[in-house]
Formats: structure tokens, sequence, C-alpha cells
């Protein structure tokens, strides 16, 4: 014997295939993103300005910053602090040699602080669509 449902249920099964909807396309997203090892195999280190020319990058990809902790390190600066080499107060400083950084829309800059580093071309500047 089949008992009839009421009208809440229907909302209910179609809010529950609208979540797993969008669960998937989140999954999609995160799991299309493409891994760059920035410096390719010399890594992170100096005259790494120019790398990211020639390479399109999406939101989603990651970007692996590879280097000798004790020399060097990368920090997220806004475009200021990209043109200027200079880390702001509050800047988020990466320190592991092998960081992996997830790129949002945009455009997003990283230098090394440690001194003179960023002028002889230790910084990068990114833009994902």
């Amino acid at each position: 014997m089949v008992v009839a449902q009421g009208r809440g249920s229907a909302g209910a099964v179609a809010l529950l295939g609208l979540t797993l909807l969008l669960c998937l396309l989140l999954h999609s997203e995160v799991a299309d993103g493409a891994t760059f090892n920035v410096g390719d195999r010399g890594g992170w280190t100096f005259n790494t300005v120019g790398w990211a020319d020639g390479k399109s990058f999406r939101a989603g990809d990651v970007l692996v910053f590879r280097y000798n902790p004790s020399v060097h390190n990368v920090v997220a600066v806004s475009a200021a602090g990209y043109n200027s080499c200079s880390a702001p107060s509050g800047s988020r400083v990466f320190t592991s040699g092998n960081d992996r950084i997830t790129l949002g829309r945009g455009t997003s800059y990283f230098i090394c602080s440690f001194a003179g580093h960023c002028r002889s071309g230790m910084k990068i500047a990114v833009t994902a669509a």
C-alpha cells in the first residue's frame, strides 16, 4: 500500500537534490585545479619575477613554493607591497619551505621578505581567471 506524501516532502527532496548538485559543482572546481611549482625545477629563488609569464591560471589552482626556509620565505602582499618590495604588518608569511597556496580570482602577489631578495627578482604576480 502506498501512502500519499504531503507537499513538504517534495520540497525537502528538491532541496536535497539542489544541495547534492552544489556539492558536486564545488568538488569539481577544487578537483580540477592545476598545481604549479613556482620557479619550475629551480624552485622559489632569485629572478623568478617572470616565472608566471605565458602561463594561464584559474581560481582553485595551487602554487607550490619550494625553497630553503633558513634563507627565504613567501609573503602574500598587496600590489603596493609587491611594487615597493615591502611586507606590511599583518601580511601572511609562509615559512615551511614547501608552501601550497590556492589561488582565488584576480591577481595575487608574493615576495620574499628577506633583505634584498625581492629587489633581486624574488617576487611574482599571478592572475587567475
